[in-house]
């Protein structure tokens, strides 16, 4: 099925499966980050939108426990970069209609929780098509390892992603029912 076909057939299910805005457990990704010895603390979260996982109340509990926290800001030619936020700072809308950070304090984060429409047991992510948390992971990946954490529900997961050089595998997926790990992550 190619790429096209099977974000159409997904995000239909996401939107049926997800009316109700079903959340993951906080303590998954605290442990998650606990058990990984990710004792950085700055966190790259998302705004969610489209009935994508709703990660505020982990972003919320993370800032209570002293992670920094950020958000993406769209740039030109589909680049995205991470700006300092907390809950007391404002938001604008972006050219998408998605909440980012008015102020402009660039972070390169160490974890980031990372928005999916599908997802395969090999932890391909496939996206909204635009290649923008391709180009980031590849960017952080160039100063640092960061953890990459993606955040769906179970029924987001197909047998296959297709994938090209460009996709980048996650180390994590994080559902509301269970947790893969790829296996070579270090």
């Amino acid at each position: 099925m190619s790429k096209y076909k099977l974000r159409k057939k997904i995000l239909k299910i996401r939107k049926a499966t997800n009316s109700n805005n079903i959340t993951i457990d906080f303590s998954k990704v605290v442990n998650l980050i606990k058990k990984e010895k990710a004792n950085k603390k700055n966190i790259g979260g998302y705004y969610p939108i489209n009935y994508e996982i709703d990660d505020l109340e982990i972003l919320k509990e993370l800032e209570k426990r002293k992670f920094n926290i950020s958000l993406p800001v769209v740039k030109k030619n589909y680049n995205m970069n991470f700006y300092k936020w907390s809950f007391n700072d404002p938001l604008k809308i972006n050219k998408y209609g998605i909440p980012e950070p008015d102020i402009k304090e660039l972070v390169y984060p160490d974890i980031l929780l990372i928005p999916l429409v599908a997802f395969d047991k090999n932890l391909n992510r496939l996206g909204y098509g635009e290649g923008y948390y391709d180009r980031l992971i590849q960017k952080l990946d160039k100063r640092k390892k960061t953890l990459k954490i993606g955040l769906a529900l179970s029924v987001q997961q197909t047998k296959k992603i297709p994938i090209n050089k460009h996709d980048q595998r996650l180390d994590y997926i994080i559902t509301n029912k269970y947790i893969i790990k790829w296996k070579f992550f270090f």
